[in-house]
Parts: C-alpha cells; sequence; structure tokens
C-alpha cells in the first residue's frame, strides 16, 4: 500500500507537556493514505506494544466532529503503532486537534500527548462556479446569429427587387419558344452536316490525340496476334539468364506426394534418442517467462495455498504483506518443492523458504499426513552475539534494583536479566507473548540482602510474578535477581 506517512515521536512521561503543533498537512483528496505513525519511547527506549496495551486516538475536527478510534500496531516491540484516516475523516478540512492514549487491561490509563494538524481542501473539493453565467454566453451568441440571419435576408430581397424592375423587357412565353424552335432546326442541320465530313476538317494531328510514336503501318491481324500469342516453343528464343534463372539446373524435381511424405517423416529429421531424450526433460518452469515469480500472494490471499495449489515440482513465490499465512507481516518471496500431490493436484510433501526485504529467513515444511509444522525463522549470528536488550514493563509498584530489568530473545530462548524490587504474589511485570514460553514457565532465583531463592513464574501472555521464598532470613530480603534462560517451546 502507498501512503502518505507522518511520522511522531512521544516520550511517555510526568513532564509537562504543552500540545505540539506538528508541520503535518494532508489533502482532503487523500482518501486512504493519510497515515499517522506514533513512536513511542519511555525511559528512553521503545516502549513495548503488548496484547493487553491498547492505544487510542482522539480528534476533534473543526466542523465540531469528533472520533476516537483504535490505532494498529506496525512493530510491538520498538513501540511503533498508526492510524489511517478513512475517507469520511479526512474530508473535515481545516485544523484537527487530537491526543493519543494508552489503556491497559489491568485498567491503567495514561495521556501520552496533544498534538494538532492540517487538513487542506483540495482545489477539487472547492465551490463549483455557477451555471448561469453560460446562459447569458449562449443568449448572446445567438442574438448575433439572429441578427446575422436577417441582414443576409435583408439583402436577398433588394437583389429581388432590382430584377422584378426588368420584368416589363422580358418576351412572353410563346414568342421566345418560336425562336427557340428555329433556332435549333438550324443548328441541327449544321451538326449534321460538320458530323458527316470524314476528311479532318480540323486538321487534328497524331500527336494532339497521344499517338506521335506510333508508325502509320499495316498491324498484323487478329488471328495472327493470336496465333503467336499461343506458340509455346520459345520463339524469341529467351534465356534462362533472361528471366533470372541462369543457377538453375534443368533437372526433374520431386512430385509433391514424395515431397510431403519426407515432410512428415520425423525419424529422418531427428534420431529416436534425441526425441526421447527432448520429450523426457524437465518441462514445468520455476519462474515465469519474463523472469517474474510462479505464484503471487496479495493482501488478504493465503500464501500456503497458492503454492500447493501449482502441485507437484519447483516454484518461486511473492507474498505481500497483508497476505494470509505468511511467515512475517513484511512482504517476501522465496522458493518451494513439492515431490507430492493429493487427489486435487495439489502439492503435499515439500518445503518453503522465504526472505522478507529486512533479511529474515523463514523456512516451513509440509508433511502430507501431518499437514504444515510452521514457520519457523533462522536465527542470524548477528542475533547469538549481540542480541537486543529490550526493559522489561513493570507493574504494581515494582522496581529495578541494582540492574535494570530486561530481556530478549535469542534463537528459541527467552533471556531476562536485572534486579528487581516487588512484592511476592503479584504480577510485577509483564514482556510480549511473542517472547514468552508457549506453555509458560516455572524457574528458580536467587534473592538479595541474605541467601536464598525464589521461584519467578513465566505466563503464556507474558506477565511475570514470584511466588514463595526459602531464605535465611526473610525479613533480609531486598530483592530478587532474574539472570534466567528460559527455552519458548
Amino acid at each position: 500500500m502507498v501512503y502518505k506517512n507522518a511520522d511522531i515521536l512521544f516520550d511517555v512521561n510526568s513532564k509537562i507537556k504543552r500540545s505540539i503543533s506538528t508541520s503535518i498537512q494532508f489533502s482532503t483528496q487523500d482518501i486512504g493514505t493519510a497515515k499517522l505513525s506514533f513512536n513511542l519511547t519511555k525511559d528512553g527506549v521503545p516502549l513495548p506494544i503488548s496484547k493487553a496495551t491498547h492505544a487510542k486516538l482522539f480528534m476533534r475536527f473543526t466542523d465540531g466532529s469528533q472520533v476516537y478510534v483504535n490505532t494498529e500496531v506496525e512493530d510491538a516491540l520498538k513501540g511503533v503503532i498508526f492510524y489511517v484516516l478513512t475517507p469520511e475523516q479526512v474530508k473535515h478540512y481545516g485544523t484537527v486537534q487530537a491526543e493519543l492514549y494508552v489503556n491497559y487491561d489491568n485498567g491503567q490509563k495514561m495521556s501520552v500527548h496533544k498534538f494538532s494538524f492540517e487538513i487542506d481542501r483540495a482545489l477539487v473539493d472547492q465551490d463549483i462556479a455557477p451555471v448561469a453565467e453560460y446562459y447569458i454566453d449562449d443568449f448572446e451568441s445567438l442574438k448575433a446569429a439572429v441578427q446575422e440571419m436577417a441582414d443576409d435576408a435583408e439583402r436577398v430581397i433588394a437583389e429581388l427587387q432590382k430584377k422584378f424592375e426588368n420584368l416589363d423587357n422580358i418576351e412572353t412565353k410563346e414568342g421566345a419558344q418560336e425562336k427557340a424552335d428555329a433556332a435549333e432546326t438550324g443548328a441541327k442541320a449544321y451538326t449534321d452536316e460538320h458530323a458527316s465530313k470524314k476528311n479532318n476538317p480540323h486538321k487534328v494531328t497524331k500527336a494532339q490525340v497521344g499517338l506521335s510514336n506510333v508508325d502509320n503501318v499495316k498491324q498484323a491481324a487478329k488471328i495472327d496476334f493470336d496465333s503467336h500469342v499461343g506458340n509455346k516453343s520459345n520463339p524469341h528464343a529467351v534465356t534462362k539468364a533472361q528471366v533470372g534463372l541462369s543457377n538453375v539446373d534443368n533437372v526433374k524435381q520431386a512430385a509433391k506426394t514424395e515431397f510431403d511424405t519426407h515432410t512428415a517423416d520425423n525419424v529422418r529429421h531427428i534420431t529416436a534418442n534425441e526425441r526421447t531424450k527432448w520429450n523426457g526433460g524437465q518441462l514445468k518452469k520455476i519462474s515465469a517467462d519474463d523472469g517474474g515469480v510462479t505464484a503471487i500472494a496479495y493482501n488478504g490471499e493465503d500464501v500456503l495455498e497458492k503454492v500447493t495449489s501449482l502441485g507437484k515440482g519447483m516454484g518461486t513465490f511473492y507474498a505481500a504483506g497483508g497476505a494470509v499465512n505468511s511467515p512475517t507481516p513484511l512482504s517476501n518471496r522465496g522458493m518451494f518443492h513439492f515431490t507430492s500431490t493429493d487427489a486435487e493436484g495439489k502439492g503435499t510433501f515439500g518445503w518453503v523458504i522465504s526472505t522478507d526485504y529486512k533479511n529474515n529467513v523463514y523456512t516451513n515444511y509440509r508433511d502430507g499426513n501431518l499437514g504444515w509444522m510452521g514457520w519457523r525463522r533462522l536465527v542470524p549470528s548477528s542475533e547469538l552475539e549481540s542480541p537486543t536488550w529490550v526493559k522489561v514493563t513493570l507493574k504494581n509498584g515494582a522496581k529495578s534494583g541494582d540492574r535494570t530489568v530486561q530481556y530478549t530473545k535469542v534463537g528459541n530462548t527467552l533471556q531476562i536479566r536485572g534486579h528487581v524490587t516487588t512484592n511476592r504474589e503479584v504480577v510485577f511485570g509483564s514482556i510480549p507473548s511473542s517472547f514468552a514460553p508457549t506453555s509458560g514457565a516455572v524457574v528458580n532465583v536467587s534473592v538479595s540482602g541474605t541467601m536464598g531463592n525464589s521461584k519467578l513464574i513465566i505466563y503464556p501472555e507474558g506477565d511475570l510474578k514470584l511466588t514463595g521464598i526459602q531464605s535465611n532470613n526473610d525479613g533480609a530480603v531486598t530483592g530478587y535477581y532474574l539472570d534466567v534462560v528460559v527455552p519458548i517451546n
């Protein structure tokens, strides 16, 4: 999708925050493309967006309209959310006053920041000029045309008046007819006499009639001419060189039936082994004729259904960011190979490999009996050597102690580190569910202030809680060291 993207950075804190007048300006013609992107941070690091976190946006338009809508998550770990204005909302031109809020499932809420932006009214949405002006122009043109026709009529009438003034000089019909009959008789007699003359009275030459190159000699009779035309014995002794056939040998050519028989003899033209080899060659393409992919999954279409529908063989595919059963919300490209098919001709046993535009590689395998095994991301060496640590969202009065409480994912493991001061038996923090063990986990952690340990419970949805304690002096416990490595599944 193509958007007019407006990035806004907000830090979540308790300092005085005045409404920000941004330099963002959309148009009333930005239909489906006006996108507000919010990058949320807290304490200098991205604010994770978990399933228990809901960001909402309130907007008040110049005409008094108000909306209160949910935003969408673009990158949960980096705290990036966004909202695309609807076609109805973007029509409310003018200054828009807005405020972003974050709500949690446990009842907590907070205001992030107030801000404003502009929606400009496009030229195509301006008022249309009155139609009455065109009617006035048309009437003036008609008036001029009518005036011109009237002037022409007056000129015709004047000419007719002059002609009628000479009517007295016109002789009667009977007198004119007698004169015409006499003239016709005299002219006919002269014409007949002239037409009967054969001595070229006008002295016309052959050049005048286009025959200057014709000799005044006797021509052959038609019967002689026809006899010459029918002579097939080459009376003029024409040679093959004269007709452009000097290199043609005078030999017998094959009959058409012989030629057709030879043309139909495919064995004569190629060997049987060659034909067998060609016919047995692989015919299925792994890419389109223009070098493109053999399968495309657009937004809303199933990637896995697209590749299996091509049946047995190898191919290439492209998946849009909004495709169903894609390994990532980013657009990606890959290859697949199936070695068998079911009754519907769909691939059953085979693999799929895909790479998104951020160079993340994913694999999936389909077992005809068990179905798809699920997408798995290949962990690069950079993540194992230098993983990215993110702060745990602390709750219910919990605080970081000697070391900040952080988490990261390395391969198929969740790693937590840091020192926390909190009460036991309450949820003291949360991590995204995508980082948590799929079935939850319970691990031992050491206490600070004395010798002993407690149990850390990690729930599948990402909540963290401490329970139980075994120490030399429970009253001397000052916190808990959360240095653990837990398998995710």
